[in-house]
């Protein structure tokens, strides 16, 4: 399902005593938010962005209006949200909460496999959790298994590695 916000990530520290903040992201790229100049709050504050650095693994984030540590502690384990509409994100991309609730299809036999309930990050590839009639089936998120993803009508087709959905 498209969404107006989504999550971009959490503030998880401080950097400095100037106001700048470490940022996690929950995107393939530490940076993210470059070119992105409003971020929101949860509860859909707008916050200016100054800058957005890479640093590893996160981004080091400095805000307007947010100038010392003090000012920066108080955003510290706040998760930030981007609008939809200003995400850059390359065709055939998504963020994992407009998949979430999506019905799965086997792409050869059409038959619904069940809802893509969560997605567990596992460092080689995304696991895909999809529960039918109280089981829960597990599948890699790669190439060969995603056939295609249908944000709009909250449809994904795979194409599921042999034996994970057989009854026992």
């Amino acid at each position: 399902m498209i969404k107006e916000f989504l999550e971009a990530g959490k503030v998880v520290g401080t950097h400095g005593i100037k106001g700048a903040v470490r940022f996690q992201p929950w995107s393939d790229e530490p940076d993210f938010l470059k070119g992105i100049k409003t971020v929101y709050l949860a509860d859909k504050t707008p916050v200016n962005i100054v800058s957005v650095k890479p640093h590893g693994n996160i981004a080091i984030i400095e805000f307007e209006n947010v100038n010392s540590i003090e000012d920066a502690e108080k955003l510290r384990n706040k998760t930030v949200l981007v609008k939809r509409s200003d995400a850059k994100i390359p065709e055939g991309r998504y963020f994992i909460e407009e998949i979430i609730g999506s019905k799965v299809f086997d792409e050869k036999s059409g038959e619904l496999l069940g809802i893509l309930s969560d997605v567990s990050p596992t460092g080689a590839n995304d696991v895909w959790h999809i529960k039918k009639d109280g089981k829960e089936y597990l599948i890699p998120a790669i190439e060969s298994v995603i056939v295609s993803v249908d944000i709009e009508n909250e449809k994904v087709i795979i194409n599921p590695l042999e034996g994970i959905f057989d009854e026992n």
